[in-house]
């Protein structure tokens, strides 16, 4: 399976986050589902991660 990536800068918030994370898009969606619930304060939601799986994008090169 193709490797994704999801970066928080691309979505302000409060935190100022700026974690990169890449891996294939299941365990991707895991991880960045319990990211967002434990250091963003979202509810997790089947919407919520409809709405993280839409945001994956291509790693960036070497990652």
């Amino acid at each position: 399976m193709a490797r994704k990536a999801t970066d928080c800068r691309d979505t302000p918030s409060v935190s100022g986050c700026s974690l990169y994370m890449a891996g294939e898009e299941e365990e991707l969606v895991r991880a960045a589902v319990q990211h967002v619930v434990t250091v963003h304060e979202h509810q997790d939601s089947p919407e919520l991660r409809e709405e993280i799986r839409a945001s994956l994008k291509d790693p960036l090169p070497g990652t």
